[in-house]
């Protein structure tokens, strides 16, 4: 059979059981899994490991975890050389926070754009190949894990070490929102948090004697919000500030939590030092700053490019338009990029709303999506 036949009989296969593939999103969607709660986020792992068995027929590992949700490895084939696709079931939404709802040909619902959608669809270009008795050229490992959404806390470890074995990586992330690009490049994310100490004092007899944190700490923000760079990729972002006990108290103590965006890993070490060495600027004050990177930044590499362009070539002979994108956001592929290993990124669902009460798949893009994928573990 030809490469551009087998192509389109995927695409069919496909197209024939989109109900079957919408059905199973529902499911799973149902089964709210909030990074929090290992109760409920285990439960949706217990869930999606039934639907693999149900629909693959494979076995699975549990990587049991104490304090977030157990992760879920997924085998397919044998051989030496592997595939690795990765998969974050736990999302930001808390239990009972959003409806799952349908309006036309667009379907509702916590995490089913980030990123539940995308693993319905690899699961399903997966099953495509079993079913039309395709041959893969390399074994498939596929990692979902519980915690992407809390910063990949326990998961990062078995995702590296997965990668380190692998050939190729790829992340079932959502697609770039309206074009449904994929994401070749991502930023690099740090979180920090500064704590500033002054002194108390009656905010009306003895206002000279106090130490305002609150003032410090404002002045900090400057000083930190200064530090962006939009024409170098740097953003740096004071998201939240919390300070005081009364309107009457000079405050004694002052908080704030910061974001980092970095393109480069110049600009991760330059900008972190910055942040954990600043000085205080009002006499008296004790400052304190805590944090680092959280995820490097996924640098766009020659392999990246050639990932990506056996994906547009796949694209073009199934009639879809394809584009690639660099983004600020951060994924598990930024670990896998890191070290070094061939990784694309945004192979999931189409459509809007990532964290935002609107997330929402596009339904009709399903099928299509998932036979993209599924040629591209065929091509590989």
């Amino acid at each position: 059979m030809s490469k551009l036949l087998i192509e389109k009989t995927v695409s069919s296969y496909l197209q024939d059981h989109e109900q079957a593939m919408l059905d199973d999103l529902i499911e799973f969607v149902k089964k709210e899994s909030p990074s929090y709660n290992k109760e409920l986020v285990d439960e949706c792992g217990t869930y999606l490991s039934q639907l693999f068995q149900r629909r693959l027929d494979v076995g699975y590992e549990i990587i049991e975890e104490t304090k977030v949700g157990n992760h879920l490895k997924f085998t397919i084939g044998e051989g030496e050389q592997q595939i690795l696709i990765i998969g974050h079931f736990d999302t930001v939404w808390q239990e009972g926070r959003l409806k799952l709802r349908r309006e036309g040909n667009k379907l509702y619902g916590p995490g089913i754009l980030d990123m539940k959608g995308g693993i319905i669809q690899s699961l399903w270009a997966i099953k495509a190949i079993q079913e039309l008795k395709l041959s893969l050229n390399k074994k498939i490992v596929f990692l979902c894990n519980s915690d992407e959404e809390i910063g990949s806390i326990a998961s990062k470890e078995y995702i590296e070490e997965e990668a380190k074995k692998s050939d190729a990586v790829l992340v079932a992330e959502p697609a770039v929102a309206g074009s449904g690009a994929l994401k070749t490049a991502r930023k690099g994310t740090g979180i920090f948090k500064i704590k500033v100490w002054g002194r108390a004092a009656h905010a009306g007899n003895h206002h000279e004697e106090g130490i305002n944190a609150i003032e410090e700490l404002a002045r900090q923000v400057i000083v930190l919000q200064e530090l962006t760079n939009y024409k170098k990729g740097t953003t740096v972002n004071v998201g939240t500030f919390t300070g005081g006990s009364g309107t009457n108290v000079v405050p004694e103590y002052a908080e704030a939590r910061v974001d980092l965006r970095v393109s480069t890993e110049e600009a991760a070490k330059r900008v972190t030092n910055i942040i954990l060495n600043l000085k205080p600027i009002l006499k008296g004050i004790k400052l304190e700053v805590t944090g680092g990177m959280n995820r490097p930044p996924m640098v766009k590499t020659e392999q990246t490019k050639e990932l990506f362009g056996c994906a547009q070539s796949i694209a073009s002979e199934l009639g879809m338009k394809l584009e690639e994108a660099s983004v600020g956001g951060g994924s598990d592929g930024n670990f896998t990029a890191a070290i070094g290993v061939p990784t694309l990124d945004g192979l999931g669902a189409c459509g809007k709303g990532i964290h935002a009460e609107n997330e929402h798949i596009q339904i009709e893009t399903l099928a299509e999506r998932a036979s993209l994928f599924a040629n591209l573990l065929l091509r590989l």
